[in-house]
């Protein structure tokens, strides 16, 4: 769901992960017509991070 969430508006992905900086600043470069792409890029680079961190603690007992 994330995923779908990244693709079509990638400011709110970085609320969902805990990164509101971020998200704002994503916001603001997706208002551009030109920085829609590279928001939405970024967006899922970050939603990957998130996810292998997850399955990282997971696998080391801390969550």
């Amino acid at each position: 769901m994330r995923l779908i969430i990244a693709l079509i508006l990638p400011w709110l992905t970085f609320f969902t992960i805990g990164r509101p900086l971020s998200g704002i600043i994503c916001l603001i470069l997706q208002l551009t017509l030109i920085g829609w792409l590279p928001a939405t890029i970024w967006a899922v680079f970050a939603l990957n991070g998130y996810n292998t961190d997850k399955k990282i603690a997971k696998a080391l007992g801390k969550e």
